[in-house]
């Protein structure tokens, strides 16, 4: 091998160096979004600059930052196992139908405990076992209708996800319109995406048990998952059993995503473009992806709800779920020219 081969390879130092800073670079982005959601407010004259002088105003910043650092990191890993495991650089929680999936489940449960008194125990934690049912139904929906010729084709595969999530979307109105009118309105306002600042403290501390436990598992499962990035048979080659692989990563992004739509809402934007700004700051390498995403996806969701406490649309702050599919929607199409899937 020569010198130019040596200082090339993956684990070579100047790749080491290179995803050293890159995650530096991330960790101070990061500390920076949520300075400025903790500096940035907003009253009824406007947005406000530095830190409140009450302590029940900066204890509702804390939480909305808490809470925008769970969601976006769980929706960032997400993002990154769909794409490892579907092979598609397209693929995230929200195209590919898991947060509508969830939105789902957790409306269906909504009108069974309504209707059932019994069965008021699927709301516990913020319903979040039917939204976990409901993410990896539409998941498994999507992979079904994704294949063609027995292949998972790319192109199939988002049109798919985006079928699957108008249907999930779509029963989660229907299912709304046999609610209280109480019931209904907050279910809506939660359909748009929202961070609390308020949150539950079950459905917080829940969701941040289930998306540590579940970025750890697939920390563990990285250098698996640079082997799943390659064809089934390379996969297998390196010792790599991909008949086991696959279901794990596919119980683990319905797990992350479902605990950051049970959280906030469904939100576009931050499982899809997360993945991508840390391969572009760390590399391809999944032992530093998933921490990389899991910061990524935190800081994207961070900025947002910190970007929205300026923009006054007339009558307060925007929705963050409208943030996120404005940004989420612009970089769909530049990941689309980019990556350009065809049919075969």
């Amino acid at each position: 091998m020569s010198d130019a081969d040596r200082t090339s390879a993956p684990g070579s130092w100047r790749h080491a160096l290179s995803r050293a800073l890159g995650m530096i670079t991330m960790l101070l982005l990061l500390a920076g979004a949520i300075a400025a959601r903790m500096l940035v407010g907003r009253d009824a004259d406007g947005p406000t600059f530095g830190l409140p002088d009450r302590s029940e105003i900066l204890s509702f910043r804390l939480t909305a930052t808490v809470s925008a650092l769970v969601a976006g990191g769980s929706l960032g890993a997400s993002g990154l196992l769909l794409q490892t495991l579907l092979r598609n650089p397209l693929a995230s929680p929200f195209i590919l139908g898991l947060s509508a999936g969830a939105g789902l489940g957790m409306s269906v449960a909504a009108w069974a405990a309504m209707s059932t008194p019994s069965l008021a125990w699927l709301l516990a934690g913020g319903a979040l076992l039917p939204a976990v049912i409901g993410s990896l139904a539409a998941l498994a929906l999507v992979v079904l209708i994704g294949r063609r010729r027995g292949v998972l084709d790319a192109l199939t595969l988002v049109l798919a996800g985006v079928i699957v999530s108008s249907l999930a979307g779509a029963l989660a109105l229907l299912v709304q319109q046999f609610l209280p009118l109480e019931t209904r309105g907050r279910i809506s306002l939660w359909m748009l995406g929202r961070i609390p600042e308020v949150a539950d403290a079950a459905v917080l501390s829940l969701s941040t048990i289930v998306s540590v436990l579940s970025i750890a598992l697939a920390w563990r499962l990285a250098r698996a998952m640079d082997a799943a990035a390659l064809s089934d048979a390379e996969a297998v080659s390196v010792g790599v059993d991909v008949r086991r692989l696959r279901p794990a990563l596919l119980g683990l992004s319905a797990l992350l995503a479902a605990s950051a739509t049970a959280l906030c809402g469904p939100l576009a934007f931050v499982g899809l473009v997360g993945p991508h700004l840390a391969r572009m700051l760390c590399g391809a390498t999944h032992r530093a992806l998933v921490p990389a995403s899991l910061m990524a996806g935190a800081l994207l969701l961070v900025g947002a709800d910190a970007l929205r406490q300026i923009v006054d649309a007339g009558r307060g702050r925007l929705p963050i779920g409208v943030v996120t599919a404005i940004l989420g929607s612009l970089a769909f199409l530049w990941l689309l020219r980019r990556f350009r899937p065809v049919w075969p």
